[in-house]
């Protein structure tokens, strides 16, 4: 019998699954893993919110499994070791898997396509509409600026249909003999993962959630029937339900880039998109801009694409202003609100994570490097690529990046896209008697006001720190 070993990674669903939809075709039974791999990098060592959404997946994909007869086997370990037992202990004589794009998996998957060259391994575009390597300028080399990328992305799309044509669920994925598949070594049930910790929080920040490829489909289509049209205006206004929220979907692979854009065009071709539904054709390309960077510059997760940056003079001694930023104590109402949504649904507006990462880095000139990770820990969609280049883009740093001298001011950016304050208010209860001239800058009330307010003083002021940040960033022109 020919057994299939399908390896879930960044891909938690049945349809458009290319590996599972070969393996499905190429073998007689399958057997569909997932491995905790403790290598920095990977899907299930990204953050602790990331790591309680993996959870919920898992279990979402395993129902999905059974309802076709099969079931998700969940293991621990270095994953060739892992992918050696399995293959000693059911004779399996084939593997496949859909690739990831970050420089520790690459790695790590070329070792064990070497070691592993008797199966056969078999691997896909699953994660991604464009391979890295399939996108890039006249010359051969990729591109560094989003519209370029994003025009020559759209014209292939419309050239070659078949890149948006999802791969279809089987319609069977057969399981291998129970007595084999009984028989493994170090097969652990989800919860033994330890992917929930014994803490309060994990079930309010679900309780905003429903996970899993069901869960996405839905929304995408409650999506493409309304919020799309005023896409436009809506992605910016952060008291509304104005976005996808499909980030975390996709992080996953709950939901694949390329069914999205296929659901989204419906036929048509992307040059006939217009309006929100053109925005939002561009936010998932932009998603695949991200990737494309860090696969030919795999040194910016964590270092400046613009080397110029790594002499920035950076504040000292930020580790309280980095503490009171994480916990929302900032007394910037924008910014506090923010990083509130942030703690207490994993998710926060694009709008307002631009906001909260311009006023770290510029007002408090704390290094981006320590916002980023402080995402990438409490983030459900923390999506290494996507992460890595926005906060290069708001530090001025990275690619196509928004210019360092553009310093959001969090008082003007909260009267401009939260003219009423709902969005304040609701995230900082402090504030939500504050009439809208003062909720996004209470340090302006009068005395008696502010004092019966249990809500701090800003931690900086942001005139004077924006004027130290250009400062700052003056000493850096003309050099390299």
């Amino acid at each position: 019998m020919n057994i299939g070993v399908v390896w879930f990674r960044q891909d938690l669903r049945l349809e458009d699954n290319p590996a599972l939809a070969q393996a499905c075709k190429q073998c007689d039974s399958v057997l569909c893993v997932f491995i905790d791999d403790p290598l920095d990098q990977t899907v299930s060592q990204l953050g602790e919110a990331s790591r309680v959404w993996l959870h919920h997946s898992l279990k979402a994909l395993d129902d999905s499994l059974k309802k076709k007869g099969n079931a998700l086997v969940c293991l621990q370990g270095e994953s060739l070791a892992v992918l050696q037992m399995l293959i000693s202990d059911t004779g399996a004589s084939r593997i496949f898997w859909n690739r990831c794009y970050d420089p520790v998996t690459i790695e790590r998957d070329k070792q064990i396509k070497t070691a592993l060259k008797e199966c056969e391994p078999s691997t896909s575009n699953g994660m991604l509409i464009f391979e890295p390597w399939e996108n890039l300028k006249g010359d051969g080399t990729p591109y560094r600026v989003y519209t370029p990328f994003w025009r020559a992305a759209a014209k292939q799309l419309d050239e070659r249909q078949n890149l948006l044509a999802p791969v279809p669920t089987p319609r069977t994925i057969p399981a291998v003999d129970t007595a084999i598949s009984g028989a493994l070594s170090g097969a652990k049930p989800l919860d033994a993962l330890g992917y929930l910790p014994d803490k309060a929080w994990p079930a309010q920040m679900m309780s905003h959630w429903q996970v899993g490829e069901a869960a996405a489909k839905k929304k995408l289509v409650v999506f493409l029937k309304g919020a799309v049209t005023d896409y436009d205006e809506g992605r910016n206004l952060p008291g509304q339900t104005g976005t996808s929220q499909l980030s975390p979907h996709l992080h996953f692979g709950e939901i694949s880039p390329r069914n999205v854009i296929a659901k989204l065009a419906n036929g048509r071709a992307l040059a006939e998109l217009e309006g929100g539904e053109e925005t939002f054709a561009k936010e998932i390309v932009w998603r695949e801009f991200a990737y494309c960077l860090i696969f030919h510059y795999p040194h910016t997760i964590d270092s400046p694409l613009d080397k110029r940056f790594e002499r920035f003079e950076w504040a000292e001694d930020t580790g309280e202003h980095l503490r009171r930023w994480q916990q929302g104590l900032t007394g910037v109402p924008i910014v506090d609100a923010g990083m509130r949504e942030l703690y207490a649904t994993g998710w926060m507006h694009n709008r307002v994570r631009m906001i909260v990462a311009s006023y770290l880095i510029k007002n408090l000139l704390v290094p981006w490097q320590s916002g980023e990770v402080w995402f990438r820990d409490t983030l459900v969609d923390a999506d290494l690529a996507s992460n890595a280049m926005g906060w290069q883009w708001t530090a001025g740093s990275g690619a196509d990046a928004a210019p360092f001298f553009r310093v959001f001011n969090p008082v003007l950016q909260g009267e401009k896209f939260d003219k009423q304050g709902d969005y304040v208010r609701r995230w900082v209860p402090e504030l939500s008697t504050v009439t809208n001239k003062y909720v996004h800058k209470p340090w302006e009330l009068s005395g008696a006001e502010k004092q019966a307010l249990d809500y701090p003083e800003p931690l900086v002021d942001l005139k004077e720190t924006r004027v130290r940040a250009l400062d700052a960033f003056a000493k850096l022109k003309g050099t390299k």
